[in-house]
């Protein structure tokens, strides 16, 4: 008898299928996980190895105007609990991703994020202008906060420049918008407050932590560009903080991101107010974590009992 109530309590909980479906500005996306922009290439790369239509959505590789070269190498370096990277945003352009990337990307039954940056307003608002011509295109992702690029001040360290750039590629498409903030700030909620007043539909945070690694046999940094930007579980701390932050003074959804390896970083950054996650360098790592850790979110619900995954964004007891 106690074997049978046992069965029929394992295939109950089994049979419950709780929602995970989020809502991103106009998109839908079936789970809340990602994968972020500049770690899974343009998803074609990882199809071979990954379980790509098991995530709720891609986000590309950061594609500009123009086609860039990069930086120098060395451009990846670990780091105890991390990796510093300073790519410098090589892509092909914006006719050349259109052109050879993006018919590839048409197979993949789930949204397609683009990541876009530019040097100047005018660039970001040209190259939107130029993707929303394209309907596969589910949304942009307003990159303005790389850290591996020569200038002297990122965008996304200044609320003017961000309300401008915002407002631009808001003038340039009616596709969701979601801008990626930085964390080398003093105040990211500013920033935050500035990218919503201007009309972007989410945010996604957080963008790498400037850095450097020294090789003291040749007093030299590590990486050819000197700088890079620090990933991985090193910034899972700053990370959540600073999306619990922005939570509770915007009310757009928030991507986090930032160190997330597992299904338990990602419930953490949920609990701290992300509608959506995006995993990083995770899928340097396991090229199917990210399709890993949403089924560990949908265990984690059933384990749990709850019934939508909506019911746990920003319940964080305090």
């Amino acid at each position: 008898m106690y074997l049978t109530q046992y069965s029929i309590r394992i295939t109950h909980n089994e049979l419950m299928k709780p929602n995970l479906e989020v809502k991103i500005g106009k998109l839908k996306l079936k789970n809340p996980v990602m994968v972020a922009s500049g770690t899974f290439g343009y998803g074609t790369e990882f199809e071979d190895v990954a379980d790509i239509e098991e995530l709720g959505a891609i986000a590309t590789k950061t594609i500009t105007l123009r086609a860039r070269v990069g930086n120098k190498p060395p451009r990846i370096i670990e780091t105890p609990s991390g990796m510093l990277n300073s790519i410098g945003l090589e892509n092909p352009g914006a006719d050349r991703f259109i052109e050879d990337k993006l018919p590839s990307l048409r197979k993949f039954k789930i949204p397609i994020i683009v990541s876009i940056a530019g040097e100047t307003v005018d660039e970001y608002e040209k190259l939107t202008k130029r993707l929303d011509k394209v309907k596969e295109i589910a949304a942009i992702e307003i990159n303005i906060s790389c850290p591996n690029i020569h200038t002297d001040q990122l965008f996304a360290q200044d609320a003017t420049l961000t309300k401008e750039i915002v407002k631009a590629v808001r003038s340039a498409t009616q596709k969701t918008i979601i801008t990626k903030l930085s964390p080398n700030v003093t105040d990211i909620v500013s920033i935050a407050k500035s990218a919503e007043s201007a009309g972007s539909d989410a945010l996604s945070l957080i963008n790498t932590i400037s850095a450097m690694v020294v090789d003291i046999e040749k007093r030299q940094s590590r990486l050819g560009d000197i700088t890079g930007g620090l990933s991985g579980p090193a910034v899972k701390p700053i990370a959540l903080f600073m999306v619990w932050r922005v939570y509770n003074n915007v009310k757009i959804p928030i991507i986090g991101m930032g160190g997330i390896m597992s299904w338990q970083d990602a419930i953490e950054f949920i609990l701290c107010g992300s509608t959506a996650v995006a995993v990083g360098t995770a899928n340097f790592v396991n090229p199917n974590a990210a399709a890993e850790i949403a089924r560990g979110i949908k265990k984690y619900l059933r384990e749990k009992k709850i019934k939508d995954i909506n019911k746990l964004v920003g319940n964080l007891k305090t």
